[in-house]
């Protein structure tokens, strides 16, 4: 590179930077009080100084300030002039000052409102939310640093309605993932499991967070695929100054951690980044069809193909001597490019984490027959022993955004890279194998990535009003399972652990999951005046292409002319030099498979969006969102089922459906709103829902079956919601919600025969009816010593009934017991009959010490839908309780952070059950998290 070149490119990063630190900044953005609406043009001005800045488009201003004390006046046209007092300017530190202008009645003096400066951003959510179109509640990035949330899925539980599943997924008011979308800056993006509508949210560090928004009712600018919220994750895009990051976390759980009988196996080298190095592939080529060795002529290609597989079968128990690790690095700034602002955001993170379940059991239970005496439930199978898992998360975001006087672009470049090993050493009765004594070993490895582009532009008129947003999204999604590996023995009456074909042959399974999801969107909006009165108006589009490759290659370990009890148990064994097939002696172990079509699909979806809609006032305390939302959306198969039954591309979705939405918002005093709204949304299957497929899952001995006679569901929804707004970010709400599913999909058991089959079925109709209560106090108004501990306390109460299709309803019928009632109606699979969010927190600004204590839980949720002898699967209450405690440290309390903190502090058990009538409980799954202690430290440059 030309020196002088170099030392031009770095004068012009470094130059802006040093100036900084010689300064000051004081940074923020000025929106319409009783709009939210972005206020273009304000003037910005140091009372006493000669400083001034007006606001872009997007409402934004900066000043560049010796440090100081300073009074800040705003003045716009038709608004009330505001002044902002002791705003304190720090060297090298950037000042956030968000404010809203209230619009001025025809007066002729001049009024100016005088306030102190706030720094609680936590009032800029509920600005947000008491000036929404639509039913919504927030999340700032100040109060997820208040709870001590390194990620998404952590912060979120204080939201109302909103519950964290597996410590991953969001669900909103109790309703399962079908009914939860989730987007990151507005825009699809497909998760680690890309079978989900919700994604992983443990993935985001909450650093490079701007807000999360989660929005309850629907308008027309948001997608019709959903029904209990859409969560939008906002991340920062012009950063106020430059900032570098780094964290460091230990974990610790004394029921997991440093134990000598861990379960595990060798994996890769790699396996610590989230990826295997080529140990696990397929040794033969896909679809290649293994010749029998009856055929003298075969022998010895099946001797090659045996001895190219890997002869590990079996798991260890070791010691796990390595703690949970979480690292992360961020960096972000703004810079001076050609007279415009240039913003960069990096981030990288790291996270490895150990979980051992001791005693973890599943089972599978069927009804006994009506003439039986006992109601007590009949085991069909059931497992217990102990799983180790293994998780590393390495993901990357790379944000660039360029701002000039009337645009914006932005470019994200997102990548997840996720690897999980499970190990499990259990026993399992079955009815079939008939015996106390079968023993199972599994060896599975899962590995996931995702690679994401975001590409964006915002464009503004001289105006600023009339406003073009794009969107374009490509993403790809890979999910491959490598070497799943399931091998049982039998105790037989001579006392050796033998293979038993009874029992299950020793079987080996490669899944390969390719996905290619693409995105485009494009959205007007246009400021009028309607009943002479501001309004606006929006309309735009959307394109999304989602396209899937599936294929399962199962493989099973035979034996020819070999003693069965030579293994003895051992699984490493079976492949051995000693045991593996010998082609010259025609005698032992060897890989028999070959490809199946019915495993393998190719599938993809088609949606095309257009929509328009009206936000006017035709009165002073009154709002209306009207809109109409119209989307055609295909979905198209390929594939072969069971029965060979071939299909060529067969549209197998073809639907055409118009979604409209009305908010309608009364304000009937200041900070109070009334707000009524209906619209329509929908439910549609997922990929390995609407196909052939058949998927094992050989921990839990069950088995997913495709369904390709599903319709998508359609939900018409109605909310209530009265809130009133305080000072200090203080308010609470009352709503209430009504939903009427027509078709919702459900999860349920498949026959008598195949208990542990699960299938996606259509059922009739059902209606939801939930009530919400909010509150967010300090405690203030007791003493002025106690202004600093806050309560945020929300609690939903949901009641669900489906109707019963007649199968189902007359299947109960043919095994209830006497005296039982069988009802036509039902709880909604999915959803939970309530959910309670608490949290309460303390915080000194002066010291820099913050504590917090929160509470959810989820009450007992219809998880699997039973069918005739099948009972119903209930996930039961998990009740989580967590503890954060952070503490800044320094002369200043510059030196970084050290926190402190205990997750599942009640030592609660993640369990499910069947339960029938006159019967007890039976477990289908249980698994004990245990308490999990960490300590981690992070610093801020």
């Amino acid at each position: 590179m030309n020196k002088h070149y170099f030392i031009l490119l770095l004068m012009t990063v470094v130059s802006p930077v040093i100036l900084f630190a010689q300064s000051g900044k004081i940074h923020g953005i000025v929106k319409d009080e009783s709009s939210n609406a972005s206020l273009a043009g304000v003037s910005v001005a140091v009372l006493g100084g000669n400083q001034a800045a007006s606001s872009d488009f997007e409402g934004d201003y900066h000043l560049e300030l010796a440090p100081g004390t300073y009074t800040l006046v705003f003045t716009y046209v038709g608004y009330v002039s505001k002044e902002i007092t002791d705003v304190r300017v720090e060297t090298g530190r950037a000042t956030n000052v968000d404010i809203t202008l209230a619009p001025s009645s025809d007066q002729l003096e001049e009024v100016i409102v005088s306030v102190s400066a706030r720094k609680n951003t936590e009032q800029s959510i509920l600005n947000m939310q008491k000036n929404s179109g639509v039913v919504m509640d927030g999340l700032s990035s100040q109060a997820i640093q208040r709870s001590g949330a390194s990620n998404i899925a952590s912060a979120v539980r204080v939201v109302p309605g909103v519950s964290v599943q597996d410590g991953k997924y969001l669900y909103v008011r109790g309703l399962g993932d079908r009914y939860t979308k989730s987007i990151l800056n507005g825009v699809d993006i497909p998760g680690l499991d890309p079978d989900k509508n919700t994604v992983q949210m443990d993935i985001f560090p909450t650093g490079v967070l701007e807000n999360i928004v989660v929005m309850k009712s629907a308008s027309a600018e948001l997608p019709a695929d959903f029904t209990g919220g859409v969560v939008d994750i906002v991340t920062k895009d012009i950063p106020a100054q430059k900032q570098v990051g780094l964290s460091f976390s230990l974990g610790y759980n004394p029921n997991m951690h440093f134990k000598d009988n861990f379960v595990s196996y060798k994996g890769s080298s790699s396996d610590f980044l989230g990826f295997d190095n080529g140990d696990r592939k397929l040794p033969i080529s896909q679809g290649y069809d293994i010749p029998n060795p009856v055929s003298s002529a075969n022998r010895p290609v099946v001797e090659q193909v045996t001895k190219s597989f890997s002869s590990l079968l079996g798991a260890d128990r070791k010691t796990n001597n390595m703690p949970d690790l979480s690292l992360g690095f961020d960096f972000s700034n703004q810079y001076n490019l050609w007279g415009n602002k240039l913003g960069l955001i990096g981030v990288l993170n790291y996270k490895k984490t150990t979980v051992f379940y001791e005693g973890y059991q599943n089972g599978i239970y069927q009804k006994p027959n009506q003439s039986d005496e006992s109601s007590e439930l009949r085991a069909d199978r059931t497992s217990i022993g102990d799983l180790g898992e293994q998780n590393v998360l390495l993901s990357g975001m790379l944000g660039l955004n360029y701002k000039t006087v009337r645009s914006k672009y932005t470019l994200n470049l997102l990548h997840i890279q996720n690897g999980e090993s499970r190990s499990a050493i259990f026993n399992q009765e079955t009815r079939i194998a008939n015996s106390n004594n079968t023993n199972k070993h599994l060896l599975d490895y899962s590995q996931r990535s995702i690679s994401n582009v975001l590409l964006s532009g915002k464009h503004s008129n001289e105006n600023a009003d009339f406003i073009t947003e794009w969107k374009v999204s490509p993403s790809v999604a890979k999910v491959n399972d490598k070497d799943v590996r399931l091998t049982t023995f039998v105790l037989n009456p001579s006392g050796n652990f033998v293979i038993s074909t009874d029992a299950g042959l020793p079987m080996r399974i490669w899944r390969s999951l390719d996905e290619f999801n693409a995105i485009g969107k494009i959205d007007f909006t246009k400021k009028t005046q309607i009943f002479e009165r501001d309004a606006s108006l929006k309309f735009g589009g959307l394109y999304s292409y989602k396209q899937r490759d599936y294929s399962i290659n199962n493989y099973t370990v035979n034996y020819r002319n070999v003693d069965l009890s030579g293994p003895n148990g051992d699984p490493n064994a079976i492949l051995n030099s000693d045991n593996a097939y010998n082609a010259s002696r025609d005698a032992g172990f060897y890989i028999q498979g070959q490809f199946e079509a019915a495993n393998t699909f190719d599938a993809s979806q088609h949606t095309a969006a257009a929509y328009a809609s009206a936000e006017v006032k035709p009165w002073e305390k009154f709002r209306a969102v009207i809109g109409l939302r119209a989307e055609q959306y295909m979905s198209f198969f390929t594939g072969q089922n069971i029965d060979r039954v071939t299909y060529d591309n067969v549209k197998t979705i073809n639907k055409f459906d118009l979604f409209p939405s009305l908010n309608l918002i009364y304000s009937p005093a200041a900070n109070h709103n009334l707000r009524g709204s209906y619209s329509r949304t929908t439910a549609r299957p997922s990929f390995k829902e609407l196909s052939v497929v058949q998927i094992y899952d050989p921990l839990t001995d069950t088995r997913f079956l495709g369904n390709l006679d599903l319709v998508p569901t359609y939900i018409n929804n109605v909310d209530l919601r009265y809130e009133i707004f305080g000072d200090q970010a203080q308010m609470v709400a009352l709503s209430g919600f009504y939903k009427r599913f027509e078709n919702p999909i459900e999860l349920q058991a498949y026959s008598d025969a195949l208990p542990n089959n699960i299938i996606a079925r259509n059922s009739k109709t059902a209606n939801v009816f939930g009530v919400e209560v909010e509150a967010r106090k300090n405690f203030g108004f007791l003493t002025e010593d106690l202004q600093n501990l806050s309560l945020n306390l929300n609690a939903s109460v949901v009641k669900s009934e489906i109707e019963m299709g007649d199968n189902e309803y007359n299947s109960r019928l043919s095994f209830a017991r006497q005296g039982e009632v069988i009802e036509k109606e039902r709880e909604l699979q999915g959803q939970s009959p309530y959910l309670i969010n608490a949290g309460l927190s303390y915080m000194t600004t002066d010291k820099g010490f913050e504590a917090g204590v929160f509470y959810n839980v989820q009450g007992k949720t219809l998880q699997l839908i039973g069918f005739s002898r099948n009972s119903d699967v209930y996930a039961k209450p998990f009740n989580s309780l967590n503890v954060n405690l952070s503490k800044r440290i320094g002369k200043n309390l510059d030196g970084g952070a050290i926190s402190f903190k205990i997750d599942n502090l009640l030592d609660s058990k993640r369990l499910s059950v069947y339960e029938a009538y006159m019967a007890t409980d039976q477990i289908y799954q249980q698994r004990s998290p245990r308490r999990t202690f960490s300590i981690g430290y992070s610093y801020n440059f």
